[in-house]
């Protein structure tokens, strides 16, 4: 059995391949000249947090979300092993205010996890932000829910992504995240979570409390693939003929 290892500061494996060639940088270049990355530029802020599998709390990986508002309700994150230019894309996650969070079906509710612990035991910070502007937007995050994916194993060392996709979620109380993986954080980042806890004491989670059924509804989670017949194309209806 592969052995996992919590990732935080620690550099994740070594992608295997060729160093990218001139003639792709050259490539690269012209077509970022002239193409728009429009959605890419609507992300507009930084979020470190930690995440662990939803079936085992033992496998730990510190989290950077790249996240921008599809609306005031609503936003999404794309989320790197860190924060540097060769980190790797690690996974997704929606993040969802409590109104929009109540208009899911209870089987999909299962699979969002809850920000108000996160956001006030001081887990969840903007790397460089001074803590008076962070508590701004984090007022909001932790009243809000959110549902997260992560594709690439780094915690085994996979040098590529595979396997199946992850449900991941988020600390809900004290002790569930290990005391050298949070200290090695706050080290990197010159923060301290128990100051960070002090001065987010005033803040709410949501406003009807945490849904019974959020944070896997206290039960692990897992994806499995399960083999079913395939739909000939012949069954499919034609429009044109």
């Amino acid at each position: 059995m592969e052995k996992a290892v919590h990732l935080s500061t620690k550099a994740g494996p070594e992608v295997p391949g060729e160093p990218t060639k001139m003639g792709t940088s050259m490539v690269d270049s012209a077509a970022a000249a002239v193409q728009s990355f429009t959605p890419i530029n609507q992300i507009h802020q930084h979020l470190c947090a930690f995440h662990f599998y939803a079936y085992d709390m033992t496998r730990q990986v510190e989290a950077h979300h790249f996240c921008g508002h599809i609306n005031e309700d609503m936003r999404q994150c794309l989320i790197y092993d860190g924060p540097d230019a060769n980190a790797r894309l690690i996974g997704l996650e929606y993040i969802v205010t409590e109104k929009l969070f109540m208009t899911l079906p209870d089987d999909e509710k299962k699979l969002w996890h809850t920000h108000e612990w996160e956001v006030k035991g001081g887990f969840l910070f903007m790397p460089g932000v001074p803590e008076l502007v962070q508590r701004q937007d984090l007022e909001k995050v932790a009243k809000t829910y959110g549902k997260v994916y992560h594709f690439w194993q780094v915690d085994l060392g996979h040098e590529l992504p595979i396997g199946l996709p992850n449900i991941m979620m988020a600390v809900t109380r004290d002790g569930q995240l290990y005391p050298e993986m949070v200290k090695e954080t706050e080290k990197k980042y010159g923060i301290s979570i128990d100051k960070e806890r002090e001065s987010r004491a005033y803040m709410t989670g949501p406003e009807h409390g945490i849904h019974p059924l959020a944070n896997g509804g206290g039960t692990g989670l897992k994806l499995e693939v399960r083999e079913v017949d395939l739909k000939p194309v012949e069954s499919v209806p034609r429009v044109f003929v």
